[in-house]
């Protein structure tokens, strides 16, 4: 079991035109498996450390643009080759800092090198010109960068996410400025910094600081072409209405309530039940592309309950650094409360609510974030378990007897961002896929572990607007440049 008062503590610093700079304030960063232990600290920027990180970015943008893609990729790739050595001491700052288990940390920092990858061998795409032949002209049509990029990260997975637009936006040849989430910052500061001090200066910086201290520097500075930002939808709306003021362009990720349907002919198998599980539980529930409603066929209802009932019987909660430990706590306070209220409403309302799980040996769950999770069953579809994302360890289960009727309750949502469909019929799969409205379906699936990152990612309705990962994941830093010669 591990000792939190005999971990170091670890401090970070802001690094801006490829060089460290201090602040005069700080960040404090809080255990949230027990809530009062504390992790480190990481520099708080002033509004005018945040404008001079944009400056910075602004004064390398030229001669960065001007590198070839394959120039660019082969900095970005030698500029990744520090980080697997530090993996392991990144992954235990992350599950000390956001909570989740250590397994899950190391393969956060994982992604972060593989997105990496994946991005640059698009890279012959980037140069692609498409000819228009006369008459009445010849044009060619291509793309140019678009200059200095802000990309904010939540904390929930804040690697992998930075890692669905940074290296596309750095490939595309735009310059970059961080900003890491201010209650779990000091991971992202940690390999950022490693990956940047290879880069030339400039190139990528980083500034830690409070929304309200350095937000509008980086979002509303006429120098910054474009925002990218994984929240909340009102986290969503108040960057696009920030942006509003300069007319910065924005991609938004806003979080989903996806559905996962199981029709009767589904395979409940052992293997099956485990990916159901995992694609809602991981991460105690915090991932956006989690399963948040489960509509199952009332003929396989019992089997699906039972099932998962099984799985979450096995879950051990306590601190992530510990073995054996299978569910941390959430990240917050706050998120806690609201998946009570969330389950409570639901009980209130006549739904069973049936928890599981325990603490891991040696573990006090009294303290700190700790939730066991749990399953709603048969809530009504305007319980807001059902209507909200719970982003925490509950799943309602809610039968059907009409596919048609599955699909409209699915469809009936402020959000869009996955879905799932759970068939050995793999044309029906194909077929009912098409008539969700998310922007990715899985079929006998869900969850980040199974997301194509080749494909491009994100959602419909107010889970966001713009494309992560995949060429159009490139395209979305670079803006149609059109040149038209006489025929």
């Amino acid at each position: 079991m591990v000792s939190l008062d005999q971990l170091p503590e670890i401090r970070t610093e802001l690094f801006i035109g490829g060089e460290t700079h201090t602040a005069d304030d700080t960040l404090q960063v809080i255990d949230p498996a027990d809530g009062v232990s504390v992790v480190g600290h990481a520099a708080a920027a002033s509004a005018k450390q945040a404008t001079s990180a944009v400056a910075a970015a602004h004064r390398a943008f030229p001669a960065w643009a001007a590198r070839s893609p394959q120039e660019r990729a082969a900095l970005l790739t030698a500029a990744l080759a520090p980080l697997e050595a530090d993996r392991p001491a990144t992954a235990e700052v992350l599950t000390r800092e956001n909570g989740k288990i250590r397994m899950e940390s190391f393969i956060d920092s994982v992604v972060f090198a593989h997105r990496f990858n994946l991005a640059t061998g698009l890279t012959d795409e980037l140069e692609r010109v498409t000819y228009l032949p006369a008459p009445p002209y010849r044009t060619e049509v291509s793309y140019l960068p678009l200059g200095v990029v802000t990309i904010i990260v939540p904390f929930n997975w804040p690697l992998a996410i930075l890692a669905a637009s940074l290296p596309q936006a750095l490939l595309a040849g735009n310059t970059v400025v961080v900003k890491p989430p201010p209650t779990a910052p000091l991971a992202t500061v940690r390999t950022v910094r490693l990956v940047a001090q290879s880069l030339p200066p400039g190139v990528l910086n980083v500034v830690t600081g409070a929304d309200a201290e350095i937000g509008a520097a980086l979002i509303q500075d006429d120098r910054v072409k474009k925002v990218c930002f994984t929240g909340s939808p009102t986290g969503g709306k108040r960057i696009m209405s920030m942006a509003a003021e300069s007319l910065t362009r924005v991609a938004l990720e806003l979080g989903g309530n996806d559905p996962a349907i199981v029709l009767a002919d589904a395979d409940l198998g052992t293997d099956a039940m485990q990916r159901l599980f995992a694609g809602t539980f991981d991460s105690t529930g915090q991932i956006c592309m989690a399963t948040k409603r489960l509509y199952v066929h009332r003929s396989r209802y019992d089997e699906v309950v039972e099932g998962l009932s099984g799985l979450l019987s096995a879950t051990r909660l306590g601190h992530g650094l510990d073995e054996g430990v299978t569910m941390g706590p959430l990240h917050s306070r706050r998120q806690l409360e609201y998946v009570r209220e969330l389950t409570a409403q639901a009980h209130e309302s006549g739904a069973e609510v049936r928890e599981f799980g325990q603490a891991a040996p040696g573990a006090d769950i009294s303290r700190g974030n700790f939730l066991r999770p749990s399953l709603v069953l048969d809530p009504s579809d305007d319980a807001r378990v059902v209507v909200e994302e719970q982003f925490g360890p509950t799943l309602p289960i809610l039968p059907f007897d009409d596919e048609d009727d599955a699909v409209a309750r699915a469809n009936h949502t402020w959000s869009g961002l996955c879905s799932s469909v759970w068939t050995a019929d793999l044309d029906r799969a194909a077929a009912l896929a098409s008539r969700l409205r998310t922007g990715y379906t899985f079929v006998n699936a869900h969850g980040a572990a199974h997301l194509d990152e080749r494909a491009p990612f994100g959602g419909f309705n107010h889970s966001g607007m713009g494309r992560e990962m995949g060429i159009e994941g490139v395209r979305e830093f670079m803006d149609t440049h059109s040149v038209g010669f006489p025929a």
